[in-house]
């Protein structure tokens, strides 16, 4: 039989490297590696600097939202912040991320506004020719020019066909000089 006070407390856990406590004596998970890109650290580090984390480490997160909405950072974050009551720094993610997204599709928006202008000017067609032979209204080709609306991929296709339609036509017609 073993009396109490012969007892000997349990060794306290084994924890890597990269485990931190908090003050309550829980675990926190691994921290990120500060020298480390946003982008490689493992969802457990992303979860435990979101729990625990302070400012700096916040604004490295959101700038890597902001440089890329849709990637792995972006979906952890998104793991991890899913069925979170929105407050504090999870409410503020949310919106870095919406924000990011919604500031990446404009910018998409607008290069497919810029690539349709240069499918039209290439062709040396007039606006209204060109929407009538993709079988658009002008109306249509213009939600598209002012990049408020984006065409569909299958569009985008018979637009460059027709351009290129007629730069080779263009070009196997002979010159005034000739």
């Amino acid at each position: 039989m073993t009396l109490a006070s012969e007892r000997r407390p349990a060794p306290p856990p084994q924890r890597s490297a990269g485990d931190q406590r908090r003050p309550n004596g829980g675990p926190a998970g691994p921290l990120p590696d500060p020298d480390q890109p946003v982008e490689f650290w493992p969802t457990a580090a992303i979860r435990s600097a979101l729990q625990g984390g302070d400012i700096a480490t916040w604004k490295r997160i959101a700038a890597a939202l902001k440089r890329d909405p849709y990637g792995r950072t972006a979906r952890q974050v998104e793991e991890v912040l899913e069925g979170t009551r929105p407050s504090g720094i999870s409410k503020a993610l949310w919106e870095v991320l919406e924000r990011a997204r919604t500031h990446l599709e404009a910018n998409e928006r607008a290069e497919v506004a810029r690539h349709v202008r240069l499918l039209i000017d290439r062709s040396g067609l007039g606006e209204q020719e060109f929407a009538s032979r993709i079988g658009v209204s002008p109306e249509e080709l213009g939600t598209y020019l002012d990049g408020s609306i984006s065409p569909t991929s299958a569009l985008m296709i018979r637009m460059r066909r027709l351009s290129d339609r007629f730069v080779k036509v263009k070009s196997a017609r002979p010159t005034e000089a000739d």
